[in-house]
């Protein structure tokens, strides 16, 4: 497989919804803020993007450092998405690489919890200026792998990522497991399980020109 691949972790290589649904509440609990509303918006995303538009500016800080702190308590709570023990397997040897919204240390816990490889090329939250659905990620994933960001296919659960993938200039793979395909409906294909990936990234045309 000739293609660099780059993964979202959360709801793509990780199943972590247990974890982040239990981390949100509670902090949403304490502060007496809306926990569904922020639910609804939060997936794929930066705490640090999504508190304030919650959170009073004054307990920001506050509140991002209780996210963090209660996430890193949970990060053995979570197991690999379907599939992605078979995928990255296979794909071992070859250039892939993660782009998540969490920080690494929490990101390492869980694919450690989940008992994944932890990737060379790792981009975390605090590798990036902006958060997805800004592209910054991913041009800096495909920078760190020394690949043309066109050559690569973006792997993601959410139409945040689904968005920053395709802004980057990536094919773009949607995995149905935390939306509704419809929501993903911005991706070059979308599949319902990550088994399907490599059969699908075969047949995908690059967007170099």
């Amino acid at each position: 497989m000739d293609r660099p691949v780059l993964f979202d972790i959360d709801g793509t290589l990780v199943d972590s919804t247990e974890a982040v649904t239990t981390v949100w509440r509670e902090v949403a609990l304490r502060h007496g803020v809306d926990a569904d509303a922020i639910l609804r918006v939060c997936h794929g995303r930066r705490d640090e993007d999504v508190v304030p538009e919650f959170f009073p500016e004054e307990s920001v800080a506050t509140v991002v450092g209780q996210i963090a702190e209660l996430e890193l308590g949970s990060a053995d709570r979570v197991r690999p998405i379907s599939g992605a023990v078979d995928v990255l397997d296979r794909l071992s040897g070859h250039r892939w690489a993660a782009v998540t919204s969490g920080s690494r240390s929490l990101m390492t816990a869980r694919l450690r919890g989940a008992g994944l490889p932890v990737p060379a090329v790792l981009v975390a939250a605090e590798d990036v200026r902006a958060g997805k659905p800004d592209p910054e990620g991913y041009l800096l994933a495909a920078r760190r792998l020394q690949v043309d960001v066109t050559s690569c296919v973006v792997v993601e659960d959410s139409p945040a990522g689904v968005a920053a993938g395709k802004a980057a200039g990536a094919v773009v793979v949607g995995l149905a497991s935390t939306h509704h395909p419809d929501a993903l409906a911005d991706a070059d294909v979308v599949i319902e399980q990550l088994a399907a990936l490599l059969g699908v990234v075969q047949k995908l045309p690059s967007r170099q020109p």
